[in-house]
């Protein structure tokens, strides 16, 4: 299983990028997709995960309303859409996948220990 992430840079405050994590080696369409991000000294944190079929979302309350997580099936791809970014944004991000888990009320799993798969990261530094 590979997942490869890009779409990182740097930009300003309020500025949008796209993420795009390319996962080969998987059936992709059975797998929960998410993002993490990470600052050095830190855990790995929960941005967003998205499930694989129906469309359904959850977002780390840090970034409702300006993070956009999709997926395309056809090309086995999820991405990121990041619009108004901080400062506090600034991390790498990691794209995850794990076997969505049918029939247990939709839950989508925020923690990192429950990934199998994971990107190599990209970095996205905003500056104010």
């Amino acid at each position: 299983v590979q997942l490869q992430a890009s779409g990182g840079g740097l930009v300003q405050a309020g500025d949008s990028l796209r993420l795009s994590c390319a996962a080969s080696g998987l059936a992709f369409s059975w797998y929960n997709m998410a993002w993490f991000r990470q600052v050095p000294g830190s855990e790995r944190v929960f941005v967003a995960v998205i499930s694989p079929n129906d469309g359904s979302t959850r977002y780390a309350d840090s970034v409702k309303g300006r993070f956009t997580i999709s997926r395309d099936n056809a090309k086995n791809t999820v991405y990121l859409q990041m619009n108004d970014l901080k400062p506090e944004d600034k991390a790498v991000y990691y794209c995850a996948a794990e076997k969505h888990i049918y029939n247990n009320d939709g839950y989508l799993p925020t923690s990192g220990g429950a990934y199998s798969y994971w990107g190599q990261g990209t970095q996205v530094t905003v500056s104010s």
